[in-house]
């Protein structure tokens, strides 16, 4: 027998519901609250499914400095000429651009952090096989 199954990426937030809008504005996704208001998904288009959990002691990741690793990001895929429009897009909801000082390649990815300070990635969608 075969369960289905899913999943969701849930981060930790001070302000959970600050954090769903952001996303949910980026993703152009709904926002839903269940029966903890502590828990907040946002559903979007093309499976996007994220979660926000409130955690009262929450700090935020202090990565790209060397002395703490990265435990996870959300890497975000953009259409080949769509980088700027999104890097203007998720500054103007309100992520601030990390410089990392070792950007290599052709810059097709570029590093933020959103509200909450969780690291994410804007990158370039590779092109399909074929």
């Amino acid at each position: 027998m075969t369960v289905e199954k899913t999943s969701v990426l849930v981060l930790d937030a001070a302000e959970p519901m600050q954090l769903a809008e952001f996303y949910a504005a980026l993703f152009d996704a709904e926002i839903r609250v269940g029966s903890d208001p502590d828990f907040i998904e946002i559903i979007g288009h093309g499976g996007v499914h994220l979660a926000m959990r409130r955690d009262h002691g929450y700090a935020p990741p202090s990565w790209p400095r060397p002395e703490n690793s990265q435990q996870s990001h959300l890497r975000i895929l953009v259409g080949r000429g769509d980088l700027d429009a999104a890097e203007r897009e998720v500054v103007g909801l309100g992520a601030m651009p990390l410089d990392t000082n070792n950007r290599r390649g052709h810059h097709e990815e570029r590093l933020y952090s959103d509200p909450s300070g969780h690291s994410f990635s804007l990158a370039v969608s590779p092109a399909p096989a074929g």
